[in-house]
């Protein structure tokens, strides 16, 4: 049997749903949370959320398809914010523990299988540079859960992709967006951030938001520069974060703000975080933002540790601390800065996977699960 993953409004579902007869359909039923990063469904409950909301066993729904047919709204370079949420909740399909696949780091398999995965994105109109855009974005996305990409299809329908709000050029504050779920690296790095900051600045949490996103752009709307404090779900922003982003498109348009990012993530490679940066700068040129760039972090789980006792300008997170000292320059001379990658300074990849692997078994200890039961399959 296959699965269908889809966004697409009722009226639109009804017209194609014969073709999808005797499928599994995985559609927005509006009571979708977004992934908290709580890693729950690696070392609490292996394979399966604990958000119970209807949503919480996509690990198992992937896993018993034969293919996975995904059918999402173009939206900046990936999926709408209720698709990203989907494969943000799927992160129990694959383990914790990393391993090197064509000279990257990404999660071992759960399953010994290649899921076919077919792509079909739905928007008024597609650039060749779009297109380039998504099947980059649906490549890494089936690369880090182990799948395969079967084809990516376009599908031009009448729409807008942007609707345009009042025009507004805001006064100088400087808003420093947490886009984490939890108050950890994300969070951490936000503070360094700050204190490096000469300009005014205020710092935002997004989950504070979770219900009332409408909100949290109100409170954005004086802002002239906001920096997007965010780690890396699924090789893209995380679904909340996107969601704001909708809500901000139809909400507001006009020139005056600077968008930058501070973005982190646990695989070694920061190169990896490409698609999180195209998804902003395409936002921003839809809403005719001035895209500054800005810093990509990778090994975050093992960076959020290291600053917590190490000189922060010293040892492994001296090139990270470098980096971070650009980005304020920048935000303080509302300068473009450009995208700027930093890794753990003089600390092996080998030893990162090893620490890092180690570290999952050790965790499940102290959750009560014995370590082969996080290869647990469902």
């Amino acid at each position: 049997m296959k699965l269908v993953i889809h966004d697409l409004p009722p009226q639109a579902w009804d017209s194609i749903k014969n073709k999808y007869d005797n499928c599994t359909v995985v559609f927005d039923k509006g009571t979708i949370h977004p992934c908290t990063g709580c890693f729950s469904c690696w070392n609490r409950t292996p394979g399966q959320c604990v958000i119970h909301d209807g949503y919480e066993n996509m690990g198992k729904l992937i896993h018993d398809a034969e293919e996975v047919i995904v059918i999402s709204r173009y939206t900046w370079g990936g999926f709408s914010s209720f698709v990203k949420g989907v494969f943000d909740r799927s992160l129990g399909y694959v383990l914790p523990q990393f391993e090197l696949v064509n000279g990257e780091s990404h999660h071992r398999k759960r399953y010994e299988e290649d899921k076919p995965f077919s792509f079909v994105f739905y928007g008024p109109r597609f650039t060749e540079e779009e297109k380039v855009h998504a099947r980059r974005y649906v490549e890494a996305v089936c690369t880090n859960i182990r799948g395969t990409v079967k084809e990516t299809v376009f599908h031009e329908c009448s729409g807008k992709t942007v609707m345009v709000g009042r025009t507004y050029t805001p006064p100088g504050k400087t808003v420093l967006l947490q886009a984490s779920m939890r108050n950890r690296n994300s969070a951490r790095l936000a503070q360094k951030l700050a204190a490096k900051l000469e300009t005014e600045t205020e710092t935002v949490a997004l989950r504070e938001y979770l219900n009332d996103l409408p909100a949290l752009i109100r409170r954005l709307w004086d802002a002239s520069t906001i920096v997007l404090c965010t780690p890396l779900y699924v090789d893209g922003l995380p679904s909340l974060l996107i969601r704001l982003l909708e809500c901000f498109a139809a909400e507001y348009h006009g020139a005056g703000k600077r968008i930058y990012i501070l973005a982190n993530m646990g695989l070694y490679e920061s190169r990896q975080l490409v698609n999180l940066f195209s998804t902003v700068e395409q936002w921003c040129r839809a809403m005719d933002f001035t895209y500054c760039g800005g810093l990509g972090i990778s090994a975050g789980e093992l960076i959020g540790e290291l600053m917590k006792f190490l000189p922060f300008h010293s040892g492994t997170i001296k090139e990270i601390a470098g980096g971070m000292d650009e980005l304020a320059e920048a935000i303080d001379h509302s300068e473009i800065i450009g995208e700027i990658h930093r890794e753990p300074y003089r600390f092996p990849r080998a030893l990162y996977i090893l620490i890092a692997n180690t570290n999952w078994n050790r965790t499940a200890k102290k959750n009560g699960i014995r370590p082969r039961d996080l290869y647990r399959r469902l």
